[in-house]
């Protein structure tokens, strides 16, 4: 029986790739989980795989607390060690992060073959000073290669939870007609300022007759008291929802932080993208996610600011009038943005990536 080990923690970004690998197994394998405590891992990973936990975080105070990260960092190591040895594994699959770091060294330690993913344009700080120590790299976009000149890589994309490649159905709370959808997601934490720039234009939208579908997240309760408030039956919001591939098979448009692995559910579900990046994204890496899918003519850039409003409303705008002043049957700018999701897009990830872990055994 194989043994394998996956560090995924943090972040939906980090953990639900890994998942997709991990579910695409045959059942022969043995999967240990390692992950922080409190985190979310904690209540997405499923117990048939052995969560093990280790107390590390990202080295970014100053002073005093910034070396006792570093001797956390060093004790979590030993730790992951332990935790190698007493479960005889035999690969390890990494989706980066701070839980990564410990995984790596532990792992060249222990003389046992690790593989790291990386989803991002550029790759965050951990791949990038060990990715050296990996035996893969995994790419999800082949532009961040050549930050990685050192590490052995390989393109494989970004692994994708298989709902979003089965048809799903437009959910029942989602409003009905004709008229074009958009789809506004503001991430499951709550990205209050892509939020605010959205509710700022909406009654404009509204009025055009386009119905507008917003996730505005847990944390944004200014959006939700303006939206209780806000009676039109082309109009719906939630704070999360389970159904987001049935929203993305169904949307015309969605606007959207730039995350990668959101960017690949667009590419699987073929939907053109507003991109605004986080602009506090660590080494500002959902800007060169955001241009990478922009230059590729599959998305639009429009920078975080309330003052850039209309600049929202007005891509908009344009993006649909070319939609629906198309007399011919020459394709027409959302649906070329369309095709060229469909080119980004990688169907068979997972199996790659499992063909590369099997390589080791």
């Amino acid at each position: 029986m194989p043994r394998l080990l996956i560090a995924a923690s943090g972040t939906g970004g980090h953990i639900f790739p890994a998942l997709v690998v991990a579910d695409a197994l045959p059942g022969s394998w043995n999967i240990t989980w390692l992950g922080v405590p409190d985190r979310l891992e904690v209540g997405l990973v499923p117990m048939k795989y052995d969560l093990q936990t280790i107390n590390v975080g990202a080295i970014q105070t100053r002073g005093y607390k910034k070396l006792l990260q570093y001797l956390k960092l060093f004790a979590s190591i030993g730790r992951v060690c332990q935790i190698l040895r007493r479960k005889q594994i035999q690969v390890i699959f990494t989706t980066g992060g701070y839980i990564a770091a410990p995984t790596i060294l532990a792992a060249k330690i222990c003389r046992i073959p690790i593989v790291l993913h990386e989803s991002n344009a550029i790759p965050g700080k951990v791949s990038r000073l060990l990715g050296y120590f990996c035996d893969f790299v995994l790419l999800g976009l082949p532009v961040s290669a050549s930050y990685l000149r050192s590490s052995k890589t390989i393109v494989t994309g970004t692994p994708v939870r298989k709902q979003f490649f089965l048809p799903q159905l437009l959910p029942d709370w989602a409003p009905k007609g004709s008229s074009p959808l958009i789809v506004v997601l503001g991430g499951s934490q709550g990205a209050v300022m892509l939020n605010r720039m959205v509710v700022s234009i909406l009654p404009v939208i509204l009025e055009k007759g386009f119905r507008v579908i917003h996730l505005i997240g847990k944390n944004d309760d200014s959006s939700e008291k303006y939206y209780q408030q806000l009676k039109s039956k082309n109009f719906a919001y939630k704070r999360f929802t389970n159904d987001i591939s049935g929203l993305l098979q169904h949307a015309d448009l969605v606007i959207s932080r730039s995350g990668a692995s959101a960017l690949s559910e667009f590419a699987i579900c073929e939907v053109p993208a507003i991109l605004i990046p986080f602009p506090s994204a660590a080494d500002n890496h959902q800007e060169l996610n955001a241009s990478y899918l922009a230059e590729f003519g599959a998305a639009v850039i429009v920078h975080q600011d309330l003052t850039s409003q209309s600049s929202l409303l007005n891509t908009i705008l344009t993006l649909f009038k070319d939609n629906l002043n198309s007399h011919n049957h020459e394709p027409n700018l959302l649906d070329l943005m369309s095709r060229k999701m469909k080119e980004i897009a990688v169907f068979d990830s997972q199996a790659k990536i499992i063909k590369v872990l099997e390589g080791f055994l």
